[in-house]
């Protein structure tokens, strides 16, 4: 028996986040050996971990009856490090950076604001700041995808609590301009979200915005370049204003201990982060220089594909029998019918990517 009275009425009106699909699923609907079956669809970092991040892990499995400190305090010193930035500017996260936004929307999010929501982008910045009662405002991209800083400046209002902005966006893995951030912070009495997820891979990031303005805050992820998906942690770079806010709700002991020891270890492991970087951006190009349809500049670990006048989920379904996981991004908002995501793979990996669009050439869309 269902008690649907009992769930916050917006929670009905909210579209659910659409992840990537996995191995076992794809292995299990096309009858396909799961071990042939390539994930290229959430662009997980496919050389996989740090050796180092792993065996740091291994080396705390037997702690875990300890809880971490309760503010991750030594992985917020080793992103520190990292990043050139003052603990002061530095929250860690779990479960990834989502778990940063689902805090942040819960100290900054009242019902009736408004959010301003650039797209198409990734769909759970709506899903966060709607569950608080935000109302979300999206607005549409300009030409070749790139998000049109006009338009976003006509979207807010005096209600605008949030902004969101990602660079390199997903999934286009188009990056911002500097200068265009730099108007947005100055115009909007609201905070200005920047998403960097993939900013590793990219050719500029926005941290050290962080300490010049007062309303800005930089969301990055180990899920990517570090390859520790799996593990669920990010981070928040912030004014330091902004983080004693922050801190007296965020959850305690968010970060496990073994996710903790990881991450110190792979942000150490320079060999690896490099190794990691330079494989994308080989993969990217070789992608971008040899699939046979539009191709968007990305700065990501991923590109973004435009099979028209066939139709993505026509192209995506023919990966899947062919054993490749691929984004269908129907799902994001404004996105269209016709464009494909696909993650980075190995030399191996991408020269099938190609030679299956290839195939694809020949489809008639029904």
């Amino acid at each position: 028996m269902s008690r649907p009275e009992l769930i916050k009425e917006v929670v009905n009106s909210i579209e659910e986040y659409v992840p990537g699909r996995s191995i076992d699923e794809i292995a299990s609907r096309y009858g396909l050996d799961p071990s042939g079956v390539i994930k290229l669809g959430s662009n997980e970092n496919v050389l996989g971990p740090s050796p180092m991040a792993v065996e740091a892990m291994l080396s705390a499995s037997s702690r875990v009856n300890i809880y971490p400190s309760a503010d991750a305090s030594e992985l917020v010193e080793a992103i520190s490090a990292y990043t050139g930035l003052p603990v002061a500017n530095i929250c860690a996260s779990g479960p990834g950076m989502d778990g940063l936004l689902d805090n942040l929307m819960r100290l900054l999010i009242s019902p009736g604001d408004e959010v301003v929501l650039p797209t198409p982008t990734f769909s759970y910045y709506e899903i966060a700041a709607r569950a608080n009662g935000a109302k979300a405002v999206h607005v549409l991209p300009g030409e070749e995808l790139v998000f049109d800083v006009s338009a976003i400046k006509d979207a807010i209002s005096e209600n605008t609590k949030v902004v969101f902005l990602c660079s390199p966006n997903n999934p286009t893995g188009k990056v911002l301009d500097e200068a265009d951030v730099r108007d947005i912070l100055e115009f909007t009495k609201g905070i200005v979200f920047v998403d960097e997820a993939y900013v590793e891979f990219a050719d500029r990031n926005l941290s050290h915005l962080v300490t010049e303005y007062d309303n800005i805050i930089i969301g990055r992820t180990f899920s990517k370049a570090f390859g520790l998906a799996g593990l669920r942690m990010g981070y928040g770079l912030m004014p330091a204003w902004l983080k004693l806010q922050y801190m007296k709700i965020a959850t305690p002991f968010n970060v496990s201990f073994p996710a903790v020891v990881a991450g110190i270890a792979a942000l150490s492991d320079k060999v690896h982060l490099k190794k990691s970087i330079s494989s994308a951006r080989e993969g990217r190009k070789y992608l971008t220089d040899m699939i046979p349809f539009k191709v968007h500049d990305s700065q990501a670990n991923f590109v973004l594909v435009d099979v028209a006048p066939l139709l993505a989920r026509d192209v995506a379904e023919y990966f899947l029998r062919k054993g490749i996981i691929i984004r269908d991004c129907r799902s994001f908002k404004n996105a269209g019918d016709s464009l494909l995501r696909v993650t980075v793979g190995t030399q191996q990996q991408n020269e099938k990517v190609v030679a299956i669009f290839e195939e694809a050439k020949s489809f008639r869309s029904q």
